[in-house]
Parts: structure tokens; C-alpha cells; sequence
């Protein structure tokens, strides 16, 4: 007895010596450091420090698994591994030309200790600006398949911070965000959104990623992944008494389990940013480095562009998508016109909505399947008309494909689909997936459905197609690895301010989307709104912006292609509109001027094609006035500037359209002074001088 006294005593000891040892790494600048150990029971945990404050408390990290005993202790760590990385990369298209990628490594190997002698490693990478961690599952003898029922990695706040969020819905992002305490947040409520009818599934108190909060101390934090591939997307489960976020993991009814994987394999990055400035999370390409690097090689076929199109229309009612309605859109003439306006005014593609068969049946019906077969125009649109007239004006046609959320007759007509394309030279489709998924029981955001968008885009490369996806999985980055994924919507998007019941998006809506869902990728948000108030069309619906804030959208809300979405006659004779024809959509360099969450940003681009640079600064319904220093300009040069600014008596509601323009020279030593009205922007060119 005494012999075994001593040996369990020996035991407690080591394992409460390894608690004390630490495994560390630090971020490059040493203001990021990562602490992991195991408990005495074996079971793995970490917690972050920004500078001296903690920011991330205790927080273990598990597997459930279906058939097999859970991946959660037992664990010793049989190897350890340090290694620092530091290259500067360049984007072939994007925010800017070069990205630094600089982090510190911690690669931890863990066995169990008990019988199963199952291995796992867990990998931290530090950076300046956040950290980013994942699981790797090596080749190994007693784990060939992986059945996951739930990943448990734990995020413990270390205060009740103000969050910025919007509901963990399996289906879709289009939620407003609500601004509230953690210890508030209730995302169940939600569920019953009469905006997205039964388009919506919210089964837990969840909140989706990027989620970005501010502490009381004015710390900054945002929770998201990267490289997400072949694993369903992950919601964070909201502990509002112990302020702890948990890994919940978008499901399938058919299946029963959340991921199905032989090994090897790895997860995608589980993320946090840390930053002192809200600003810094927008400079931040952490998420963009936590991704492969370019498997396509040259992408020069893709051309950033802005186009116009057959669409902002149907939102307003004035024409349709289905040829039955008897104000059909996509005909022959409409797209012609379209492409007469875009070519006049140097926007180089037009997208047409509504031009194949099927529309009358593809939304309220179960049985959707084989609805839309890709290739097959109504009567009354000559595709081959529209792509020789478009080619002979110098306007490229962006493609179509909707495919009502029936993605296995999407998948069967793909190579057919995307054939046709290559055909008439056409690289751009915007792909959608309104509904609920059909089979019934897969969700959007599940591992099926992560397969199948990440794979169209795959298959698209191929045939040198960019894809701009709607109604899509999150953004994690892997434009890095596939840059034919240029943009996507995922997220409540200019149209609700045309046909939503609860008065569209409210002022403070952009700004906070700059901070939290703009942190992920570019947005396909469409601005450029004229007619602000709609009232020949939908009189009791408008835009909750004045129409300066409409053009700054156009750098503060970055996409390699932004629409040109209003009917071209609110177009005409608008001295504004000059800003949208010179507005470039591929930069050289970024600066993130200002900027709090919700309240207001102000972002300066250069573009990548010459010297100019475009800024643009947005305000929530809140008046402010800005002061903006101009030492982003060269050294030693002078711009001649033009002020698209809120007139004088401009609000977002009682006079949105009153907008003044200012021109004058600027050099880098000089400040500007914004009056951003409520609701409110202002858009600013500074063209050099030769």
C-alpha cells in the first residue's frame, strides 16, 4: 500500500509540474503570447495574453465522436515543435498589391495515453494582429475515419464585452446585427424573421463568425476562421453567464454527425484578431495568410470590373425574372440598352438576371429539382445577339446561374453550364441559392454544402470562370488559394432596402458590416442608389443613406467588382455619377483612416493601374465631423481633388439627395474637414497631377 501511495503521488506530481510548464509562443512583436498545457486529467487548454492583460482565459478543446470514445483527455504531449515564418506575397487582385505574412509556430503532437494511443496535433500560429489554431489529424492505426458529432474548442472571455453579431443560422447571414452585451445576447429570438420566411434555421443561442466585440478596457477582438474546406461551418454556441463562446457546428439531419473525414486531415483555423485600434481589424490579412497560397497560378483572364445590370428592377417591381409575369426583364432589348449605358460610361460588364427558363417555378415549390437547366434562354432573349452586341461595345456579359438551393441538378449540368461560358468568352457568374437545401435535412452552411461551393469554384477555374456566389458559405479566405473567388453576398444586402417589411437596413448597418462580416472577404453589396426614396416604384420602402453615402460605398465596401445597380435613368443628368465612372475596383494600397464599430470609417484606396487614390467615409445616423489628414498622398505631389459631400442640409431620411461637389488641389500636407450628415458620407477623388 505504501509502494502504491507513492507511486500515485509521484504521478499527481508530474502532472501538476507539467501544468506549471507551459507551452508558449509569442507574436513576432512579442504583444500576442499563447499559453497551452494539459490538465492533470489530460486534457488540453489555452489561453492568450495581450501585453499583461488576459485576453482569452482557460479554454479546453475536444472531439465528440459517433461510435468511438470522445478525443478529450488521457493526452500527454510527445512532441513539440518552434518555427518562425516571414515572406511578403503578392495579390493578384484585392485591397492591396503586397501582404506581409509573419507569424511564430507552436505544433504540439498529443497522444492518449490509454489504450487507443489516438494522435492529435494542434498548431498555433501567432501574428502580429491575432492568432490562428487548427487540429490536425495524422495517419494513424487506430483512428482511419474521423465521425465528428460535435468540436468542442472553447473561447473564454475574460469580461462581458460589447458584441457585434447576428443570429448562428445554418442557412443564411441576411440578419441585421445587434449590438449588445454577451451576457444579452439571445439569438433564439430571431428565429422568426417574417423577412426571411421559412429561408432561416437558428437552432441554438449561437452567433455566427466573423463576430467582433469590444472590451471595457477598448481592446478589440473578432472570432472567425480560415480555410475552410471540406468541414461544415462553425457557429459560436453563447455561454451568456460564464461569458464563454463554444465551436457549434453546422449539422445534417441526414447524416446525424457535423464532419466525415478519413485521415489525414485538418481543420480550418479557428481565429481570433487582437487589436488596440477598431481600424486594425480591417488593415488585418491574417485570415487571407492563414490560407494556402495561389494553386491557380495566373488569373489574368479575370479583369476587376463594375458592371451594371438587368436586376435592381426586379427588387423594385418594375419588371420580373419570369417570362410569364408579362413584364419580363431579360429580353433581347433591355440587355442591349443595359450594355449601351455601361459602355458610354466605361463600366466594362453587364449582368442579366432572369434570362433562362424556369423562373415561374423556382421559389415556393418542394419539388425544384431540374428547374433551371443552365442553357437555355427564354424566347425573347437572343443570347448570342446579346454577347456579339456586348463584345462589340466593349461591355462583357457576367453570368447567371440560379439554382434555387437544388445543388445536385446544379452539379449535373455544371461542365455544360460553365462549357457555355467558355464559349462566348464569358469568365464572371454570379451563382445564388435562395431556399431551403434541398435534399431536406442538408443546410447551407454544413460540410455537404461546403463541398459543393468550394468545388463549383474549383471546376470553374477550369474553365477560366470567376465566381461571385450568393446566398454562399463564408468567406475564409481561400481567394488566396482559388483567386477565381472573387466576391459573394453573405449578408443583408442592398435589396432589403427595396422589399423588406421592417424599413431596411437602419444607418448604423454598413458600419458595423465594415467591422465584422467585411473582415472576412469581399461583399457583393451593390451601392449606388439614386433614387433614394423609390417612390414610383415602392413608395413605402427607401435607402437608409444619403446619396454621398451611396458613392463612398464604393471604397469603403470592397469588392473586386461592384454593380452599378440603379435604373439608368437615375442615372442621367446626376453630376454625382461622375464619382461611379471614375472609381476604380483593384488596388495598390489601402489606409484605414478612423474609424468605432457601428458609428463611422473612413478608408482611402490607391488604385493599382496609376497614382490616384479614392476615399470614402461613412457615418451611422449620427452627424460627425471629420478630420481627415492626407499624408497617404505621395511625397512632393499635388491632386486635384474632387468632394462628393452631404449637402448642408442633407439626412438620410428627410433629404438624402442633397449632395454638394467640391474641387480644389491638395498635396500631402494638407487636412480636410468632412460634415458627414446623419446617415450620411462623403466620396472623394484626388486624381494626380502629371
Amino acid at each position: 500500500m505504501k509502494f502504491n501511495f507513492t507511486l500515485a503521488a509521484l504521478l499527481l506530481f508530474l502532472n501538476l509540474s507539467a501544468q506549471k510548464n507551459d507551452y508558449k509562443v509569442n507574436s513576432p512583436d512579442g504583444t500576442i503570447k499563447v499559453s497551452f498545457n494539459l490538465n492533470a486529467a489530460g486534457e488540453p487548454y489555452y489561453f492568450i495574453y495581450h501585453k499583461d492583460s488576459k485576453v482569452i482565459d482557460t479554454s479546453y478543446m475536444s472531439f465528440d465522436l459517433k461510435d468511438a470514445p470522445s478525443l478529450s483527455k488521457d493526452f500527454k504531449v510527445a512532441d513539440v515543435q518552434n518555427s518562425s515564418f516571414n515572406e511578403t506575397w503578392e495579390m493578384p487582385w484585392g485591397e492591396q498589391l503586397k501582404v506581409v505574412n509573419n507569424y511564430n509556430e507552436l505544433e504540439l503532437s498529443l497522444q492518449e495515453t490509454s489504450n487507443f494511443k489516438r494522435k492529435i496535433t494542434i498548431v498555433y500560429r501567432v501574428f502580429n494582429d491575432g492568432i490562428g489554431f487548427r487540429y490536425e489529424f495524422p495517419k494513424q492505426e487506430n483512428l482511419h475515419e474521423v465521425v465528428i458529432t460535435d468540436e468542442n474548442t472553447e473561447f473564454a472571455l475574460t469580461g462581458d464585452h460589447t458584441a457585434f453579431w447576428i443570429p448562428g443560422d445554418w442557412d443564411i447571414y441576411e440578419h441585421l446585427y445587434n449590438t449588445s452585451k454577451v451576457s444579452k445576447i439571445n439569438a433564439t429570438t430571431l428565429r422568426d424573421n417574417p423577412n426571411l420566411g421559412k429561408h432561416s434555421y437558428i437552432p441554438e443561442n449561437a452567433v455566427v463568425t466573423p463576430v467582433t466585440m469590444k472590451t471595457d478596457n477598448g481592446l478589440y477582438l473578432s472570432f472567425h476562421e480560415a480555410a475552410l474546406i471540406d468541414y461544415a461551418g462553425m457557429t459560436l454556441k453563447v455561454d451568456t453567464s460564464n461569458f464563454k463562446l463554444s465551436s457549434e457546428l453546422v449539422g445534417s439531419d441526414i447524416t446525424g454527425y457535423k464532419v466525415k473525414r478519413a485521415t489525414p486531415f485538418n481543420t480550418p483555423w479557428r481565429t481570433i484578431l487582437i487589436t488596440e485600434k477598431a481600424t486594425q481589424l480591417i488593415d488585418s490579412k491574417m485570415i487571407l495568410n492563414l490560407n494556402e497560397p495561389n494553386k491557380l497560378e495566373d488569373v489574368s483572364w479575370f479583369k476587376p470590373t463594375k458592371y451594371t445590370g438587368i436586376w435592381w428592377e426586379m427588387h423594385l417591381g418594375k419588371n420580373s425574372w419570369d417570362m410569364a409575369s408579362g413584364i419580363h426583364g431579360a429580353t433581347t432589348q433591355n440587355a442591349k440598352d443595359k450594355i449601351d449605358f455601361s459602355a458610354k460610361n466605361g463600366i466594362g460588364a453587364m449582368l442579366v438576371e432572369g434570362w433562362n427558363t424556369g423562373w415561374e417555378h423556382w421559389i415556393g415549390f418542394e419539388d425544384r429539382e431540374g428547374v433551371f437547366d443552365f442553357v437555355t434562354p427564354y424566347s425573347d432573349y437572343d443570347l448570342d445577339e446579346v454577347v456579339r452586341y456586348g463584345k462589340r461595345k466593349g461591355v462583357s456579359i457576367v453570368m447567371h446561374h440560379e439554382t434555387s438551393a437544388a445543388p445536385r441538378t446544379y452539379e449535373k449540368q455544371m461542365d455544360t453550364a460553365y462549357a457555355l461560358m467558355k464559349k462566348y468568352n464569358m469568365h464572371v457568374v454570379k451563382s445564388g441559392y435562395v431556399g431551403k437545401i434541398i435534399p431536406k435535412g442538408e443546410y447551407h452552411h454544413g460540410q455537404w454544402m461546403v463541398n459543393h461551393y468550394n468545388n463549383a469554384a474549383i471546376k470553374a477555374a477550369d474553365y477560366q470562370i470567376a465566381v461571385n456566389a450568393h446566398e454562399p458559405i463564408k468567406a475564409t479566405g481561400l481567394r488566396r488559394t482559388y483567386p477565381n473567388i472573387i466576391s459573394r453576398e453573405g449578408l443583408r444586402g442592398q435589396e432589403f432596402n427595396a422589399w423588406a417589411s421592417d424599413g431596411g437596413n437602419p444607418p448604423e448597418h454598413l458600419p458595423i458590416v465594415a467591422f465584422t462580416r467585411m473582415l472576412a472577404g469581399p461583399i457583393d453589396f451593390t451601392p449606388g442608389i439614386f433614387d433614394i426614396k423609390f417612390d414610383k416604384y415602392k413608395p413605402n420602402n427607401q435607402v437608409n443613406t444619403t446619396l454621398a453615402q451611396q458613392l463612398a460605398l464604393y471604397v469603403v465596401i470592397y469588392s473586386p467588382i461592384q454593380m452599378v445597380p440603379d435604373l439608368a435613368e437615375n442615372y442621367e443628368n446626376q453630376p454625382g455619377f461622375q464619382f461611379i465612372r471614375d472609381v476604380v475596383t483593384d488596388w495598390k494600397k489601402t489606409e484605414v483612416l478612423n474609424g468605432e464599430i457601428g458609428d463611422f470609417v473612413t478608408i482611402a484606396r490607391e488604385d493599382r493601374n496609376s497614382d490616384n487614390w479614392f476615399l470614402g467615409s461613412i457615418t451611422d445616423e449620427n452627424a460627425r465631423d471629420l478630420d481627415i489628414d492626407l499624408n497617404f498622398l505621395a511625397e512632393g505631389a499635388t491632386y486635384t481633388t474632387t468632394i462628393y459631400e452631404d449637402g448642408k442640409n442633407a439626412h438620410w431620411d428627410k433629404n438624402p439627395t442633397s449632395l454638394n461637389i467640391r474641387k480644389f488641389e491638395v498635396t500631402k500636407n494638407d487636412t480636410l474637414k468632412l460634415k458627414l450628415a446623419a446617415g450620411g458620407g462623403a466620396a472623394i477623388s484626388f486624381m494626380k497631377n502629371k
